[in-house]
């Protein structure tokens, strides 16, 4: 099975949690999956990530329990094969409009005659052609995440969810909010509510939801409105909240200072 298929079916009450990996850093990755992420995206739309870097992510958090997902930087054939090729599992597709983008995404996930797919059989995903029942299985076992980021998206959101081969879909709210007229403000009130309506469809359909946000508080918010999974900041943002509340810590502290080393110390 997929995995990240596996986890949601896997996953009952509890929507697994998981993070963004941006720093294009496999050590961060893998450290990551050890702190207890469930999955994660590892994003090649809003970072620096290349083809190189993706084969060491995907190693290092194939070290781990958790589960990746591979974001394109668009909906193309040609990126999306190399991604496969490279040995991603799972893809999530950015700034999906239609159906007929959808049906695009998935057609480029499936050997022919289901879809597009070019046909390597020396490739990562392959274990370099030792996976003897790789290609048979692989229209079944690729995973496809379609993201719905603006009005337009979720104005056309059954025919999206409905089309075979989308596993699940994304609910974007930084750049659904921009769509809305509330730029950098994804906590708007009518964001919010723009979400948990599209929650609420989705959930009608049968199709597993996800979202993604920047604080603990605001994922809570999130899980209550009852999204299938759920996202927390990345690995950049992370590291730069714990810097930050740390200088900040320390700089407000007041800490009398102690000059134990005296001059007359040094002499000696």
């Amino acid at each position: 099975m997929n995995p990240f298929r596996h986890l949601l079916q896997a996953a009952g009450a509890h929507p697994p949690v998981g993070t963004w990996i941006v720093s294009s850093n496999a050590l961060a990755a893998e450290a990551l999956g050890h702190a207890g992420f469930d999955w994660a995206v590892l994003d090649l739309e809003h970072s620096t990530t290349d083809l190189g870097d993706l084969v060491h992510l995907l190693q290092a958090v194939g070290n781990t329990r958790m589960v990746s997902v591979v974001r394109v930087p668009w909906n193309e054939p040609v990126i999306v094969k190399r991604v496969l090729d490279a040995g991603a599992t799972t893809v999530m597709f950015p700034f999906v409009q239609s159906a007929d983008e959808a049906r695009r995404a998935v057609a480029s996930t499936r050997y022919p005659p289901e879809g597009v797919r070019g046909v390597m059989g020396l490739s990562r995903a392959t274990r370099y052609g030792t996976a003897a029942q790789a290609l048979r299985h692989a229209n079944q076992t690729v995973g496809v995440i379609v993201q719905l980021e603006t009005r337009e998206a979720l104005e056309a959101l059954e025919s999206i969810a409905q089309v075979p081969g989308v596993d699940a879909i994304f609910l974007g709210p930084a750049d659904l909010s921009a769509s809305l007229g509330h730029l950098g403000e994804p906590a708007h009130p009518e964001v919010m509510a723009c979400l948990a309506r599209a929650v609420d469809r989705c959930k009608a359909l049968g199709r597993p939801v996800g979202t993604m946000g920047a604080t603990p508080d605001l994922v809570a918010q999130y899980r209550a409105m009852g999204f299938d999974f759920v996202g927390v900041g990345s690995d950049l943002g992370l590291m730069m909240r714990g810097a930050q509340a740390a200088l900040s810590a320390l700089r407000t502290q007041d800490i009398p200072i102690v000059h134990s080393v005296t001059a007359g110390t040094l002499a000696r």
